[in-house]
């Protein structure tokens, strides 16, 4: 038997997102020199509301940073009301009251980068306003050459392993596996999300709301202790002519014509204020092998779920922590570490894109019919007589127990079986 433990050597790590910090925690803890380069000027924050589902809860404790995510799941007497355009309200269920163990903690994204920043180690270095433009490997090793887009110069350096954690349209997976549009799936959605500066003034502090109408949606999602934040998801044709007009257009033009209704034309004109949100398509990156050589793909730019898995932020956790896990208990090669690693993930990621692609309907319903079966659905899960019944059933469903599933305990009992 050959000693464990994959040798540290000098690793690149391109995105300081959640799965690039993630990496590069696990790694440096194993002894490995780790450069993170991030295309932004500096570190992001705020976001949208996410999930913390027992996949990335198990991988938060053991990078150290499950203490430090604050659960901002709404309590007391929350209500997410489903909404129309006249002013007429029914209430509804929260998107992450499911029935899973653990129960999933819901927070901003920024508060999980927020908790993986501060659990950096000091001597990671960090490089913002750089990115990777050329990448050449042989069995010794990986040149990168890095660009500064401040002081417009390039560097080249040398790695014995580049990781790839830069988001859905990855640099690194169109250097080394080639054009976006050769693995890229889009799912004719579109997604805008930002953080809203207030409660919208019809609504109550701590409720939500959510607006459903044939190929499009809105979602105002309520935090304990944070301001909520909104979703505009709707379907699209032709997603290219999406960014043909700013994002402030297309959603006036897409929610149109009005009246929008009171919450919708307030949340509408604070995105059309907003100075940071996220305007998108909806599309999922679909490949053979997430490893090539020394270069390896891990989080959105290798398997993006789309946040309406639910599932990002906790695979792209996981993702990272597994990756240190298996190099230090592997006893083969690089090669046969990340294959290994891949093959562990694999089972997870399909299930939790497959999750993504069917979810999209669930969020954004595309004619009366699904509005009217998700109605039912709500009311079904309110009703004190049949919610039971209902969510027994839902928890024995493999895609609910999944979302619990400690990745790295469970495949590793089945490596040792």
């Amino acid at each position: 038997m050959g000693v464990t433990g994959i040798a540290p050597g000098r690793v690149l790590v391109v995105g300081l997102g959640i799965s690039g910090m993630a990496t590069a925690i696990r790694l440096r803890g194993l002894g490995w020199e780790t450069v993170v380069v991030e295309r932004a000027p500096g570190r992001r924050t705020g976001g949208y509301f996410i999930a913390t589902f027992g996949v990335g809860q198990a991988a938060a404790k053991r990078l150290g940073i499950y203490d430090a995510l604050p659960d901002r799941t709404p309590t007391g007497d929350s209500v997410m009301y489903e909404i129309e355009r006249s002013g007429k309200r029914r209430k509804g269920i929260n998107l992450f009251d499911l029935p899973v163990t653990p129960k999933p903690e819901l927070m901003l994204r920024g508060d999980v980068e927020q908790a993986l920043f501060t659990a950096l180690p000091k001597d990671v270095e960090v490089r913002y306003s750089t990115v990777p433009t050329k990448i050449d490997q042989d069995s010794d090793g990986v040149d990168v050459t890095l660009h500064d887009l401040v002081a417009e110069a390039d560097t080249t350096e040398h790695f014995d392993l580049v990781v790839g954690a830069d988001g859905v349209r990855s640099t690194v997976r169109s250097l080394v596996f080639g054009p976006h549009e050769r693995y890229l799936r889009r799912l004719n959605y579109m997604i805008a999300a930002f953080e809203l500066p207030k409660t919208p003034a019809t609504m109550r502090i701590g409720d939500g709301a959510m607006l459903n109408e044939p190929g499009r949606s809105m979602i105002v999602y309520p935090f304990k202790d944070h301001l909520p934040t909104a979703l505009f998801s709707y379907r699209t044709d032709d997603v290219d002519a999406e960014f043909t007009q700013t994002p402030a257009e297309r959603i006036r033009a897409v929610y149109g014509p009005p009246p929008y209704g009171e919450i919708l034309a307030e949340v509408i004109d604070d995105f059309a204020a907003a100075d940071t949100y996220l305007f998108d398509s909806v599309e999922q990156p679909h490949l053979d092998s997430w490893h090539r050589g020394r270069v390896v793909l891990v989080g959105d730019s290798a398997w993006c779920p789309t946040l309406y898995s639910g599932m990002g932020s906790s695979t792209g956790l996981a993702g990272g922590e597994l990756l240190g896990t298996v190099f230090e208990e592997h006893t083969g090669n690089l090669e046969d570490a990340l294959t290994d690693w891949e093959q562990r993930l694999r089972h997870y990621t399909n299930n939790f894109q497959s999750m993504g692609t069917k979810a999209s309907s669930l969020f954004t319903p595309s004619n009366q019919a699904g509005i009217l079966a998700r109605r039912a659905m709500m009311a079904a899960r309110r009703s004190s007589v049949v919610a039971p019944v209902v969510n027994r059933a839902m928890s024995k469903l493999p895609m609910m127990r999944i979302r619990g599933t400690d990745i790295a305990a469970a495949t590793r009992a089945e490596v040792n079986a």
